[in-house]
């Protein structure tokens, strides 16, 4: 016999309706399949996400890069790190020794250009099983909390 996938726990909050506790379900089932599909190019999904936003820029201050991500710069060294030993980002120096500046290599960008394919093809099947309607409206609904996190 299979579990149901809600059991309602009457002692506490009904969980099924707490927003955090579901996304990070989702967010569970959706890296697993971004970071399948981005596998063969050598990167997990959230390291993508990091390297296409520097890529795809000149060289930024790492608060402008936590500010997009919107990460904290401790969660950001540590996301950066891989990449670094990778050989796939830089972090460099400006004039004012405190601003630490974040740029992709020539090797990151032509991981980005090999993994792009890849993340398509994990965005469509996210795209399938959700429908292009949902999909829509859920990162419609994302990205108006994330435009303002502090709410």
């Amino acid at each position: 016999m299979t579990e149901p996938t809600h059991v309602k726990d009457t002692t506490g909050p009904d969980i099924a309706l707490c927003a955090h506790a579901t996304l990070r379900r989702a967010m569970r089932v959706i890296s697993q399949s971004y970071d399948a599909a981005l596998k063969p190019a050598g990167l997990k999904a959230t390291q993508f996400t990091v390297l296409a936003v520097i890529a795809g820029r000149d060289p930024m201050p790492m608060t402008r890069l936590a500010e997009i991500l919107v990460m904290d710069r401790t969660t950001l060294t540590r996301n950066l790190k891989p990449l670094v030993a990778k050989g796939w980002t830089e972090i460099g120096r400006e004039r004012d020794e405190r601003v630490r500046l974040v740029s992709a290599t020539g090797a990151g960008k032509a991981v980005v250009a090999e993994a792009i394919p890849l993340w398509r093809q994990a965005q469509g099947q996210v795209e399938r099983r959700l429908g292009a309607d949902r999909l829509s409206a859920l990162l419609g609904g994302l990205r108006a909390l994330t435009e303002d996190p502090r709410g």
